[in-house]
């Protein structure tokens, strides 16, 4: 037998049994400062007055208690089973947490009554409420350029039972595909719809284009803006819009053959960035129906990541633009110190941060759920726009509240270890209720600091 001089294990300080307590305890501490956050903010009185005629009797909780608590279900993340919801009605400690009298508290029932009631008429009122959060948003950081893009988001739910508008989608599974508009990490605007709806139905893309930039420039200031969207969206009455609009575009094209044959045909040039080296052509470039030339880039990758590309193995692509083409919004540019934008090297670059667009509904989709939870259109939709409303919320409330102890671009998963999933016991001293954590979370987080921000938040303004 081998000789080892490893000694066994003993606890120096022993537990010998587990009981109950009475004390008030939460195990979901960092709720406090997010639930500050809303009251500081403003927005529960902005959506008692949205959707206040819900209430039908003084029985039934305010709407904006309401909207409080689904915030909060959605923050923490702990589950997305609606009945979770009766067990935090017994939770008095998550009660305290997020200054809820515990017989306030909502059970599963009164949650799927509160969806049932909201019909496809209301939930429109949710994308004004997301326009006037992007307006807010803009006031507070003060963009000299807007760059809005443009696309669709797959939910799965392939494997739920049967819902109201599942259909198949083009990632061969079934469930639906919201048009969604970003503004850096702000999902700014969003259509729900149904699976077989592709990116570019009907006139949605058009009229919510025209909707946000119409109230950017009557509600902000008449900025450059530029919309970036992948090859779904190439139509001729997009790029026509947006120059009616005196907005630029770079929208990805469709790779026909003569397309390709005309590229090969000329001197291409190359471009370095930071992480990656691109070659590319340019040309103008008129369709069949088209009336004008359209300005063209042809170009592929040489690199992925510090692997190169053999030639034959290089995906090619081709985007469309009217940058630098003489159209207003190269002058709105150039007076903005935008000039760069004008250039192929800026248009390559920025399309191809578009990247940063799919990490958002990567975000969105850790965040929240992509399996809904209701059988009928409608609740789904109510569902789906609090959830997108609740992860603005969120991450306006890195922003404006976290930022000296996390970085605003960490995922969901992060900010609730870090951040909500603290324990803390809620005690009344001196007519006042204190919530209490230990002293190395509460100089860990820097706590004082969080407070102070959650309660002295930039107030949201109704436009």
């Amino acid at each position: 037998m081998a000789y080892t001089n490893t000694a066994p294990c003993h606890c120096s300080q022993p537990i010998s049994g587990i009981e109950k307590t009475s004390d008030t305890l939460t195990s979901r501490a960092g709720l406090s400062l997010f639930v500050r956050y809303l009251c500081g903010i403003g927005i529960l009185a902005h959506l008692e007055t949205l959707f206040g005629d819900l209430r039908k009797s003084r029985k039934g909780q305010p709407v904006g208690e309401i909207f409080k608590q689904l915030f909060c279900f959605f923050v923490d993340g702990s589950s997305r089973h609606l009945s979770f919801f009766d067990q935090l009605q017994k939770d008095a400690g998550y009660a305290a947490g997020i200054e809820t009298a515990a017989e306030a508290m909502l059970s599963s029932h009164s949650v799927k009554r509160f969806f049932a009631a909201l019909y496809l008429s209301r939930c429109r009122l949710f994308r004004r409420l997301l326009h006037q959060l992007f307006l807010w948003r803009l006031s507070l950081e003060k963009p000299d350029l807007i760059v809005l893009g443009v696309d669709t988001m797959v939910m799965d739910n392939d494997t739920a039972l049967r819902r109201e508008g599942v259909t198949p989608t083009y990632k061969k599974v079934k469930g639906f595909q919201p048009l969604q508009i970003t503004w850096g990490r702000y999902i700014v605007d969003a259509i729900f719809r149904s699976g077989r709806q592709h990116s570019n139905h009907g006139q949605e893309a058009i009229d919510s284009l025209c909707r946000l930039i119409e109230k950017i420039r009557r509600h902000y200031r008449d900025v450059p803006i530029i919309v970036r969207a992948d090859s779904g969206f190439f139509d001729r009455k997009i790029m026509r819009a947006l120059e009616g609009l005196q907005v630029g575009y770079i929208i990805a094209g469709k790779l026909y053959e003569e397309i390709t044959e005309i590229a090969l045909t000329l001197d291409w040039q190359s471009d370095k960035s930071q992480d990656q080296e691109w070659a590319y052509v340019e040309f103008g470039d008129r369709r069949s129906k088209w009336k004008k030339f359209r300005r063209a880039l042809y170009c592929r990758p040489l690199y992925d990541n510090l692997q190169r590309w053999l030639e034959f193995a290089r995906p090619d692509s081709v985007l469309y633009t009217n940058l630098g083409c003489g159209q207003p919004i190269d002058r709105q540019l150039t007076e903005a110190g935008q000039a760069r934008w004008l250039t192929a090297e800026a248009i390559l670059e920025g399309y191809h941060q578009r990247g940063s667009d799919e990490l958002i509904h990567r975000a969105l989709k850790d965040f929240g759920s992509e399996t809904l939870p209701f059988r009928r259109f409608p609740a789904n939709a109510a569902f789906y726009y609090i959830q997108l409303l609740s992860f603005f919320l969120y991450e306006s409330f890195k922003v404006d509240v976290c930022q000296p102890v996390l970085h605003a671009s960490c995922y969901p998963t992060t900010f609730r270890r870090r951040v909500v999933d603290v324990a803390g016991k809620i005690v009344r001293h001196a007519g006042k209720i204190i919530l209490k954590v230990t002293s190395a979370v509460y100089d860990q987080l820097r706590l004082d600091i969080l407070w102070r921000n959650s309660t002295d938040p930039p107030r949201l303004a109704w436009h």
